[in-house]
């Protein structure tokens, strides 16, 4: 669905007047006033130096549309920039690694008198606009073009609990963004791409709010069509098991079989390649990417994280095999090697959590690290795993530690939820939607791997898990 959006309010500007009339539209066309008296309810910027801040209010996906009157000269450079947070839309490029990768966040373009156009196609709550010509513009109006996902849902959460709503609406509008197109991305800044992997969460809350999707069914044919075998999906061996996990999964919960009929002889052909990813004496192939989660990258526990994502999904294809009557020889007979290497977690909480759904139970050891220090060590991606292995012994501590660990990025103006969040980042910083000079910047100050300062995404599909706990969880 489109939808067009006014700014809820403006946050900064220079040479400029009557600003506030963004805040209301006067419609959505160009008209021509050629006297100075019929623009007294438009914006006007003049001059070098002249430059504007807007709010939308909330995370969008899309770009905005302009809608000018008379400009000096019939047309006028402009700089655009989007920003995430109020800290990336003020930001350069190479600024606490702002950049346009994935989609241009900071670019020029020219303006022209009585128009009516879009520009901009990515992730974005603020806007900002500088003048770059000693011009002067008229804006009528500038609105958010945004693209979300729109279908009754089949589940909302209903109970009495505020912060629990709360969570579940952003996780909702999270997912809402991420599947706004013909497939299921990973984020609307960054990454419009479907990462095999990181779609598990996604799947499980659209699932869980809408049942079953054709946007969900058609990302899974996609996956599996861009990576003919004996190429792994993402060039990574632990997505295509991924996708073996959420095929599993997704019949489990629609028993579609005859959708899934269509994937069994490429699964059939999936474990082939597995089998030759672990030896007869257990030990996991290096040399081949792999990923658990990036918290997780490089740690003493990622070849265990690894193992258990494995063991998933023979799991998965097992019941997938029996179902359809086929051979669990070679299936059982991997997990046979698998086993053969003790599953021994150090440290991070969501390989606890994974091997406690690949082999159904923890030790109190175990659940004691997966307790120890509240959400210090909680991932995004893994908070189903997380939550879910907690509440297997104690189900309100779970709902305790997802209100505090979800609940501070909304505390720090989070309208949907970020690719990766650690509570120590709260120490010293500031929210996304305010400036504070003597605080550090949450956005631009943090992040590690790939999402480093403000490349890293605030709007990602795979921290929407939650909603599925939410779910099979929250009652009240």
């Amino acid at each position: 669905m489109k939808e067009y959006l006014l700014p809820t309010r403006v946050v900064d500007g220079n040479k400029i007047e009557r600003s506030e009339t963004l805040l209301r539209s006067k419609g959505l066309y160009a008209t021509i006033n050629y006297n100075v008296e019929d623009r007294k309810d438009y914006l006007k910027m003049e001059g070098l130096g002249s430059f504007i801040v807007l709010d939308f209010g909330k995370e969008m996906n899309g770009g905005i549309r302009m809608i000018t009157n008379f400009i000096h000269s019939d047309s006028c450079k402009i700089r655009i920039r989007f920003g995430e947070s109020l800290g990336e839309v003020n930001a350069n490029i190479k600024e606490k690694n702002a950049s346009n990768v994935h989609g241009p966040r900071d670019f020029e373009t020219l303006v022209c008198t009585f128009a009516d156009f879009t520009v901009g196609q990515i992730g974005f709550r603020f806007v900002r606009i500088d003048l770059l010509e000693e011009k002067y513009i008229y804006f009528k109006n500038i609105f958010c073009e945004n693209n979300i996902f729109s279908k009754k849902p089949i589940y909302t959460y209903q109970g009495s609990d505020e912060r629990i709503a709360e969570i579940f609406n952003v996780a909702k509008r999270t997912v809402d963004l991420c599947a706004s197109d013909k497939y299921v991305w990973d984020g609307v800044k960054r990454d419009r791409l479907l990462w095999v992997g990181d779609l598990a969460p996604e799947v499980m809350a659209l699932s869980s709010i809408y049942g079953r999707l054709p946007i969900v069914e058609r990302s899974l044919d996609l996956a599996k069509k861009l990576a003919p075998l004996p190429q792994f999906m993402n060039g990574i061996y632990t997505y295509s098991m991924w996708w073996v996990i959420v095929l599993a999964d997704y019949y489990k919960t629609f028993a579609c079989k005859n959708y899934i009929k269509k994937h069994i002889k490429y699964m059939v052909a999936l474990l082939d390649l597995f089998d030759g990813l672990v030896d007869e004496k257990g030990d996991l192939n290096k040399k081949i990417r792999y990923l658990v989660d990036w918290p997780t990258k490089d740690s003493v526990d990622e070849l265990v994280g690894v193992r258990v994502i494995f063991l998933m999904a023979i799991n998965g294809a097992i019941e997938l095999l029996e179902t359809f009557g086929l051979s669990t020889e070679k299936a059982l007979a991997i997990k046979e090697k698998l086993l053969k290497q003790p599953l021994i977690v150090m440290e991070k909480k969501q390989v606890i959590a994974l091997k406690y759904f690949a082999i159904g139970s923890l030790t109190d050891e175990e659940y004691g690290k997966l307790i120890d220090g509240g959400v210090k060590g909680f991932s995004t991606f893994m908070s189903y795993y997380i939550l879910s292995a907690i509440a297997s012994r104690d189900e309100e501590l779970a709902i305790k530690l997802m209100k505090e660990y979800y609940g501070a990025m909304i505390d720090r103006g989070a309208t949907t939820f970020w690719e990766d969040f650690h509570i120590e980042w709260l120490k010293g910083s500031g929210r996304i939607d305010e400036r504070e000079p003597n605080k550090l910047d949450i956005h631009g100050d943090f992040g590690a791997h790939c999402y480093v300062g403000f490349r890293h995404s605030l709007c990602h599909g795979w921290s929407a898990g939650v909603v599925k706990f939410i779910k099979e969880h929250c009652k009240n």
